[in-house]
């Protein structure tokens, strides 16, 4: 199973988000892990990667299955860990081999376009500072068949 990490970066009302070319959909930076990696490590260092930027002290907010079906038959799985940082050092890079970069208001997420799931996720991180847990099941299209949060974390 794959294993990802991202950072939702947020100051000033503004959280930091990377517009990926082939849907335009909007998501926070991030990416694979890599061997040997603690997902935390990963979460920083993707984050550098793709925006320029260290984020200090990142919190875990959220741990997620993903599965790709095609009819009843998974196609594919990986796990994703969330971070949220409020503090960061370093330049802002102008141009981000995964997409535009943009700093976005907090209350603008809801109307950008991105995977169903994220809404969820960037909903309960500023929510809430407690973690959420969930399993999302996308059809090979990315539409969303299924969305499980643990109810503990998501009320």
């Amino acid at each position: 199973m794959q294993r990802v990490a991202n950072c939702i970066l947020a100051v000033d009302d503004k959280v930091l988000l990377l517009k990926k070319p082939s849907k335009g959909w909007y998501s926070a930076p991030g990416g694979k892990m890599e061997l040997g990696e603690s997902v935390k490590e990963t979460a920083v260092r993707e984050f550098r990667e793709e925006t320029g930027l260290s984020v200090h002290e990142p919190e875990l907010r959220g741990t997620f299955t993903f599965l790709i079906k095609d009819g009843e038959k998974v196609v594919h799985e990986w796990m994703m860990f969330t971070f949220f940082a409020d503090q960061y050092t370093g330049e802002l890079l102008e141009e981000s081999q995964e997409g535009k970069l943009e700093w976005i208001d907090i209350d603008k997420i809801k109307d950008l376009p991105m995977a169903e799931g994220d809404r969820d996720i960037f909903a309960h991180v500023f929510k809430t500072d407690e973690p959420l847990y969930g399993t999302f099941v996308y059809t090979e299209d990315r539409e969303l068949l299924q969305a499980k949060l643990d109810p503990k974390t998501s009320e």
